[in-house]
């Protein structure tokens, strides 16, 4: 009998030395599979019939089970075509490396040869990536059939993994060694290649936002001389995406409804070792609100009401966000109302002519439908309850689509969850909706090492342990330990975001403090506790009551180099305060009309005399508001911070319980630098200096900040600034006898230039001061410079 070749080459050999787009070259071959069905010729349309079967080669698989595969009934009559078919379904079953059908008269001869199992996966050549980062990534399993086509998968995969951080030029080739027992080791060979940065980030098209100022909104950055920490510079293509709807935002909250990205452009450099990244974009014109109306197509509800609701006015730059805001306002009344179903619909007329938009609101009525229930899954640690208290509907409410959105937002806001996706779908009637979270836990502990540097106050080390979710219940507690050359202090807090499930935050703090600094003749311990609730009164604003306690005492140093008035202070040896607090603040950084302005206001009081050695009445407030100008290249800072003491108690106050003002506060003098001081004789012949602080004092800062013309992925920035301050009194403190020079206090002006650099390890600040008014007292000091780093 004649014979007739058939020959399959397997999968891993098709891609023998083929380059592919993922940057994958596969160089495994697998034998030859031959299939006989007799000789050629006349004898191909012959039929054959086999009332026997023979299998060879198999060791794992069963006969039965390769017969199934083969279908032929014994017995019957089977053409050549036919035996082929049965040889190629025995061939895609997959398992098989080579298979030979043989006919042998009434016996049909089935040889194969098992696909080896896998005996180890390992990784060669890797560095950036480590062994057990890359065994997350491939579905090839160890004890498992060999699957050529799987590993070709997971050397893509690879490839893919290692295109992400930016070696978009790695090479994967996978690899078998044949073992003993039908067993091969699969090995990964890796040439990484070096990482492809991108070299310039541009964009055509743009006129009201220079280049640098787009750049900043981006993910993507363009490759520093920090590269090595910083991996925002390589190419990644769902990061380019995601920087195209990153840009479309930045323009639409600043009234640029018809802004386009008309596409991004990644060309490689001449040297082929840098990306050019060329984004071409389309602005349109700048749109403002143009007449702002409230429409009600509900009976009996009031309009008028609904617009007073509103904060936005006429010729405000349009944003999305504040439309979005807006109706939030409006439904939140109708709930308060006991309104149900109220939905408000923006409906936007285009006025090309004077670039405005006027927005009707219009309250009209939506579905009547409810939430039936809330599900949630996904959450092995976090309690139901502390995703529950996110959304303000519960089972049974009306449903209100933007409450479920902004739900989801408050969730992910939390930290806890790597993913957290909210869903609906109907429920068991058409008027029902089942709300569905699935959330992704992440880890929620962190521990930091801190370091800090200041000219003040020296080296300093901080060690931070904090669990965000404690036990799962959205609590947070932390202990930190920080200690600086003249000063360190020791921590604990714990803080209850949801008290009794409303919208109530409960902190405790208790902390020990000890400091010997070079600025004042003296040392201090205190022991500090305090309690409190915060919650909201408004969109903005906050309202704080506590309680707190501490025990502080001043110690005369060895041997003492102090004045009469420090010295009969420090005779008062340990002293407590037990104090009642009310601090109200408004903070429109995050949620004000405009994105590139923001207004910070806080004013507190502290009650000090329910029990305790102290009585005073100690208030400061602090005001600060900030803007971009200049087509958003130049940042506007103003600061203004005040505080006021009234001492009713029987004993003299120390300088412990006055203010006394740093840098932090006051640029371009020491800490202590200013105020009132005690410059009494010492018995040496010469006098003292001590700073007394003051019972009152104010300040003014202001500050631009604006870039220096380098290239801005380096970080610079430049500051002028211009400070104005005065500490001053010293009523119900005891000065009998001293010489006290600034009692009375007195305005100083300070100028400056800083620089700004925002690098890897922290921020860094600069700061080269000049008194232009003081007293011939104070303590000025012309360099400031800090460093605070976590890592």
């Amino acid at each position: 009998m004649g014979l007739f070749n058939v020959t399959r080459t397997s999968r891993v050999s098709r891609y023998n030395g083929l380059y592919m787009s993922s940057a994958l070259r596969v160089c495994m071959v697998a034998p030859i599979a031959v299939m006989t069905l007799g000789s050629p010729g006349p004898a191909q349309a012959q039929n054959y019939s086999f009332s026997n079967f023979r299998v060879e080669g198999n060791e794992r698989i069963q006969t039965s089970t390769i017969l199934t595969y083969a279908g032929i009934e014994p017995g019957s009559s089977v053409s050549a075509g036919q035996l082929n078919d049965a040889y190629r379904r025995v061939i895609d079953s997959g398992i098989f490396e080579t298979v030979e059908f043989v006919p042998q008269g009434g016996t049909l001869l089935i040889r194969v040869e098992e696909y080896p199992t896998i005996n180890r996966i390992s990784f060669e050549g890797n560095r950036r990536l480590k062994d057990d980062d890359l065994a997350e990534l491939v579905t090839s399993d160890e004890r498992r059939v060999f699957d050529p086509a799987q590993a070709e998968a997971d050397a893509t995969i690879i490839a893919e993994a290692y295109s992400q951080s930016g070696r978009i030029g790695a090479v994967v080739t996978p690899r078998i060694i044949r073992r003993s027992d039908n067993r091969v080791d699969l090995v990964y060979e890796i040439s990484e290649g070096t990482t492809t940065e991108i070299e310039r980030v541009s964009f055509v098209g743009n006129r009201a936002f220079s280049d640098r100022r787009l750049r900043g909104v981006l993910e993507t950055k363009q490759a520093n001389i920090l590269r090595t920490f910083l991996r925002g510079d390589t190419l990644v293509q769902d990061r380019i995406e995601f920087d195209q709807q990153l840009l479309r935002d930045f323009y639409l909250s600043r009234g640029y409804v018809d802004f386009q990205v008309l596409s991004s452009n990644v060309e490689f450099s001449r040297q082929r070792d840098a990306f050019f990244l060329v984004m071409n974009v389309q602005e349109g014109q700048q749109f403002r609100f143009g007449n702002i109306s409230t429409v009600s197509e509900m009976p009996g509800v009031d309009a008028a009401a609904y617009q007073r609701a509103l904060k936005v006015k006429p010729g405000v730059v349009y944003s999305p966000q504040v439309i979005e805001s807006s109706i939030a306002r409006q439904e939140r009344l109708a709930v308060q109302s006991g309104v149900d179903f109220l939905r408000v619909e923006p409906r936007i007329t285009r006025n090309d002519a004077d670039q405005t938009l006027d927005v009707e609101f219009a309250l009209v009525r939506g579905p009547r439908v409810f939430v039936e229930r809330i599900d949630i899954e996904g959450n092995t640690t976090t309690l139901d309850r502390v995703i529950r208290q996110r959304f303000r509907v519960v089972e049974g409410d009306p449903f209100n689509p933007r409450e479920v959105r902004e739900a989801a937002e408050r969730i992910r806001a939390l930290g806890f969850f790597a993913e957290a996706e909210v869903n609906t779908r109907e429920g068991t009637a058409p008027d029902q909706v089942i709300v569905d979270v699935d959330v992704e836990e992440q880890p929620t502990g962190q521990l930091s090492l801190g370091g800090s540097y200041s000219v003040n106050t020296g080296v300093g080390v901080a060690i931070g342990l904090s669990e965000n979710n404690f036990l799962g219940r959205g609590q947070r507690l932390a202990l930190d330990i920080s200690t600086a050359t003249e000063a360190q202090r020791y921590s604990f807090g714990f803080s209850e975001p949801y008290l009794l499930g409303r919208e109530l935050r409960y902190d405790f703090d208790i902390a020990y403090a000890e400091t010997d600094s070079s600025f004042v003749p003296y040392d201090t311990e205190a022991l500090y506790f305090s309690t409190g609730l915060t919650f909201p009164i408004s969109d903005n604003g906050r309202l704080n009551v506590s309680y707190s306690y501490d025990d502080s005492e001043m110690i005369a140093r060895d041997p003492p180099d102090n004045g009469p008035v420090i010295g009969r202070e420090i005779a008062q040896g340990s002293r407590t305060s037990s104090a009642v607090g009310l601090t109200y603040s408004y903070d429109t950084r995050r949620t004000g009309l405009n994105p590139n302005a923001g207004v910070l206001f806080e004013i507190g009081s502290e009650f000090a005399g329910l029990g305790g050695d102290n009585s005073y009445v100690k208030t400061t407030t602090t005001t600060i508001a900030q803007t971009r100008v200049l087509s958003e290249e130049v940042v506007l800072q103003a600061a203004f911070e005040g505080g006021a003491l009234t001492w009713n108690s029987g004993e003299a106050s120390r300088s412990l319980d006055r203010f006394i003002l740093g840098p932090r506060v006051f640029r371009g003098f020491e800490p202590a630098g200013i105020g009132p001081r005690d410059q009494s004789a010492n018995p040496d012949g010469g006098t003292y200096d001590d700073a007394l602080g003051g019972n009152f004092y104010a300040v003014a800062r202001f500050e631009a900040q604006f870039p220096l013309g380098l290239p801005e992925e380096i970080g610079l920035r430049g500051a002028l600034f211009y400070d104005v301050g005065n500490l001053w009194n010293l009523s119900n403190a005891d000065t009998a006898g001293a010489n006290i020079v600034g009692e009375g206090g007195s305005f100083r002006h300070v100028i400056g230039f800083s620089f700004l650099w925002d690098t890897a390890i922290g921020p860094l600040r600069f700061d080269f001061t000049e008194a232009i008014v003081k007293e011939e007292f104070d303590k000025d000091q012309f360099f400031n410079f800090t460093l605070s780093a976590q890592f």
